[in-house]
């Protein structure tokens, strides 16, 4: 506000001079204006030899003189002096008109006297009209507005100052009462909400966007809190197996069977090895950028890789090369998690395969295992989901299986939904991954 008003300031003073400038100008264009005018009717009368005696002259502001080329005094107004010229003849430029600023004592007149000359007469006798015109009026006015400005431009600014304080005042309002808001709500653990204002203006916006944004972090922080409550749940579970277990075999002392208890442990240590891997690879995926790489993968030999780790899953090998962009190992990983999870509950069969599908490949894992509802296939993709007492973690899942699938998936480009076996029942899981031409085509 303080340099707003100090701009403002700053443009009446300019504006203010140059008002001034501008005025001066103009008075001063008028003053000259009517002395030519008084000079070139007394310059008439004088070629023909009509001169007057006194010359007539309106006003008493003004004095009028005609002078030979020696410099006598032929004519005068009845105010004006009959012997001494009111501008040396030097200073005349007998040719040309010209105009002159003297001192008013030499024409009897206050203040600055505006004099202008006007050749007249003829060839053999040559005349000169001067006629002098006070300019006391023209610096009266100046000095009046001057004045004016002098006193009025501080008022001005004060009033503006006035306003603009109550405006800037009124206008930040809402924005302090946001900041009370925001320090109440970072003061406190409890969730709130910033206050919006009645006005549609951008405040108004800002509000309803920050809102928002709380609610997205007070989302974000719910769900990382419950994933790592319930990823300390998933550690604990298999620590305490072992712990269990070294607890008995060391009450049993020489009884233990030491191979049976480090088969056990080394299980659960297996377990716990890729739980810690899952939650590591979901730490980068939401810490990553959804981004893809830049390498082609070959999705009918990544099938077949993946498939070779399962006896019992059948693969329906593609017609053609299958071209694919993305990272090789979060694509097996997509794979490998969809078999294990379709191993897992399948009945008897397991069936894996790929095609095209418009601008994507289409990935299908069908297993005749009891399916999913259609009111919890978007469920079971959250972290930590489990249906039902045969889909839990005594079936070797932790319920990060579906989850990873997703993220990788969607920074490989594409997306992945569920549904009913063809013949049901059962699973069937479907990954859309984007179409890359074949690297040699493009050289052909």
């Amino acid at each position: 506000m303080v340099i707003g008003v100090l701009g403002v300031s700053a443009g009446l003073v300019a504006g203010g001079l140059v008002l001034l400038g501008v005025l001066g100008w103009a008075l001063d264009r008028t003053v000259d204006t009517d002395a030519f005018r008084t000079a070139d009717a007394v310059a008439l009368l004088a070629a023909e030899d009509a001169l007057p005696d006194p010359l007539p002259v309106a006003g008493g502001q003004v004095r009028v003189q005609v002078v030979d080329a020696r410099g006598r005094v032929r004519a005068a107004s009845i105010d004006a002096d009959r012997l001494v010229p009111m501008v040396r003849p030097e200073r005349i430029d007998r040719d040309a008109r010209t105009r002159l600023t003297v001192p008013g004592e030499r024409v009897g007149l206050t203040g600055p006297v505006r004099v202008v000359a006007v050749p007249a007469g003829t060839a053999a006798d040559p005349l000169t009209v001067l006629v002098a015109r006070s300019l006391g009026d023209v610096r009266q006015s100046a000095h009046v507005v001057r004045t004016v400005l002098l006193v009025s431009f501080p008022l001005l600014v004060l009033v503006l100052a006035l306003v603009a304080w109550r405006v800037v005042g009124a206008t930040l309002r809402p924005v302090e009462a946001l900041r009370r808001g925001a320090e109440e709500i970072t003061g406190s653990d409890r969730g709130g909400r910033l206050p919006v204002p009645a006005s549609r203006d951008e405040i108004h916006r800002l509000a309803v966007t920050l809102n928002g944004m709380l609610d997205r972090l007070r989302s974000g922080r719910d769900r990382q809190r419950a994933f790592v409550a319930d990823a300390a749940h998933e550690l604990r579970s298999p620590l305490a197996n072992m712990r269990t277990e070294l607890e008995v075999a060391q009450r049993l002392a020489d009884r233990t069977d030491w191979t049976a208890v480090s088969a056990d442990l080394l299980t659960d240590v297996e377990r716990l090895s890729r739980l810690v891997d899952d939650l590591l690879l979901l730490a980068r995926t939401d810490e990553a950028p959804p981004a893809r790489a830049a390498g082609p993968v070959e999705l009918g030999g990544l099938l077949a890789a993946v498939a070779a780790r399962y006896p019992a899953v059948e693969v329906v090998d593609p017609a053609t090369p299958l071209w694919t962009v993305g990272d090789a190992d979060e694509l097996r990983r997509i794979l490998t998690n969809l078999v294990d999870n379709a191993v897992r509950h399948a009945r008897s069969r397991v069936v894996l395969g790929a095609g095209p599908d418009g601008a994507y490949h289409r990935v299908t894992v069908t297993d005749d295992g009891p399916g999913i509802p259609a009111a919890d296939r978007e469920r079971v993709f959250r972290r930590f989901a489990r249906l039902d007492p045969g889909r839990d973690r005594d079936a070797g899942g932790a319920g990060l299986g579906l989850a990873i699938v997703r993220e990788l998936t969607r920074r490989a480009g594409g997306r992945v939904h569920l549904g009913d076996a063809e013949p049901g029942p059962g699973l069937r899981v479907d990954v859309l991954l984007p179409v890359l031409p074949r690297p040699d085509d493009g050289d052909r």
